[in-house]
């Protein structure tokens, strides 16, 4: 198809007709797909919106749908020292509350051994000193552990490359081995290898494996370890505490269970009384975690709140003209999803003696909010007053209150939010619906543009035949006015 100008042969002003004849055609059909389309735009950006605050409140609800979660037990630790701090300390939920007044007396370690001076058998001269003249192999090891690996000694192999070739094993299970230079000829260098397997009888011991008389210097034992060369400076030694007076050993830095279901890492040697010799001790007290509790409940009621707010903004009607209606005004699915979450954070729970989060000092203001009330309401006490008493008094049933597995309010609030919100859920499944709806308007779009093609066309035909007719009449007037001039 052609389109060309209009109106060259007429001097009439058929461009223009033809223009507003095809605006007035495109104009209510164009304002409805955009309509449309910003509806549409409109639904997925509140479905978006919504999606992304319920994930929130789901986040908070998940905080307080498991026991494990809510009954935890929180070790708190007062030092004597303001610059010393001895251990720290973790509790499980099974842990029973108690005081314990605990000293840390010693500080678990591993072994080290240091080879000879150079005067009583020991390397003379720099790291450069040749180390074997045969070749051996060297094996490092814990006994009674796992703890195991060995190093191949070439012929001519250097103090500095056993000590290098130690370093960089791949199967070293903690062994450092260092050099320290004396500056002495009766010094001479000396090998220094520290082990980090702490515990007493954990010290390292080095076997000779080939019996070589030059590895001799750098072992402790010979292949059938039944002679002694090298024996440790530092041997291995276990932490040690005392718990209220009771001395208690941990082959490492952590005393798991020595208190039933407690466990205390000592970091320190605790301070000493003015005597110098007997350890302060600093006072444990396992105790429930009120504090993170408390965090917890807040941080559902902000997020129910934030959650409740933008359901009654997407879902209102305006209230005069000039007001805009929500992007989901009247929505019957988001407004059932709103009562149905208040109803389940306002039911009644009856494995827990508190019953309702009235008595956790929750409750529902006049817009349906929740919130933890400053005044007293019905003679109970204020919301704060409240959630004060029950996380003194009534720990474990704020627990049952929220995870009770039938009617625990969380556990109820976490499978209805995880209908909507999961990617197959139902808010997910009304969004790709939308988007699909939106997609079809494309092509609606693109079909629409093409019949406004042919509908130009069929106008500029038309209007070219009078173009062309009327640029015959003039022609032929302009011949008579001629001819009847002359």
């Amino acid at each position: 198809m052609s389109i060309q100008s209009l109106g060259v042969g007429s001097g009439l002003d058929l461009e223009s007709l033809v223009s507003q004849l095809l605006e007035a055609e495109r104009k209510p059909k164009q304002d409805r797909l955009d309509k449309k389309e910003e509806s549409y735009d409109a639904e997925i950006s509140s479905l978006g919106q919504l999606k992304s605050k319920m994930k929130d409140f789901l986040d908070s609800v998940d905080e307080l749908r498991t026991g494990t979660g809510l009954r935890g037990r929180e070790p708190t630790i007062v030092n004597p020292s303001e610059t010393i701090t001895p251990f720290t300390a973790e509790a499980s939920n099974s842990a029973v509350e108690g005081s314990y007044r605990i000293a840390v007396t010693q500080i678990a370690s591993g072994s080290r051994i240091e080879t000879e001076n150079a005067s009583a058998g020991g390397f003379t001269g720099t790291t450069d000193t040749v180390l074997a003249a045969g070749a051996g192999s060297l094996t490092f090891k814990i006994p009674n552990t796992t703890n195991t690996f060995t190093v191949n000694v070439n012929a001519g192999m250097t103090v500095q490359q056993l000590s290098n070739a130690i370093n960089k094993s791949s199967s070293n299970f903690g062994v450092t081995s260092s050099i320290i230079d004396t500056g002495t000829v009766a010094g001479g260098a000396k090998l220094v290898f520290t082990s980090k397997i702490t515990g007493e009888n954990n010290d390292l011991v080095i076997v000779n494996n080939n019996d070589l008389a030059d590895l001799n210097r750098v072992a402790t034992t010979n292949a059938a370890e039944d002679t002694a060369y090298l024996t440790p400076v530092v041997s291995a030694k276990n932490s040690k505490a005392t718990i209220d007076g009771i001395a208690v050993e941990s082959k490492t830095d952590k005393f798991e269970n020595t208190i039933e279901n407690v466990a205390f890492t000592a970091s320190e040697v605790s301070s000493f009384a003015a005597d110098g010799i007997t350890h302060q001790t600093s006072k444990l007290n396992i105790g429930f975690d009120t504090e993170g509790l408390d965090k917890k409940i807040r941080d559902f009621v902000e997020n129910y709140n934030a959650l409740n707010k933008e359901m009654t903004r997407l879902t209102r009607y305006g209230e005069s003209d000039l007001e805009n209606d929500g992007a989901l005004a009247g929505d019957f699915m988001v407004r059932g999803i709103q009562q149905t979450i208040a109803t389940i954070v306002g039911s009644a729970v009856g494995s827990s003696s508190l019953g309702t989060i009235f008595q956790l000092g929750v409750e529902f203001n006049e817009d349906g909010d929740l919130e933890i009330g400053s005044s007293n309401k019905y003679g109970f006490g204020s919301g704060e007053d409240r959630l004060k008493n029950a996380l003194e008094d009534n720990f474990d049933e704020i627990a049952n209150l929220f995870t009770d597995p039938e009617k625990g309010i969380a556990t109820s609030l976490y499978s209805f939010l995880k209908e909507y919100t999961s990617f197959s859920g139902l808010l997910s499944s009304r969004e790709r619906t939308v988007r699909d709806q939106k997609d079809q308007l494309a092509d609606e779009r693109e079909q629409f543009e093409l019949r406004m093609l042919s509908s130009e066309q069929i106008l500029r035909d038309k209007y070219l035949g009078l173009d062309q007719t009327v640029a015959r009449l003039n022609s032929t007037s302009s011949a008579l006015v001629a001819a009847l001039g002359s």
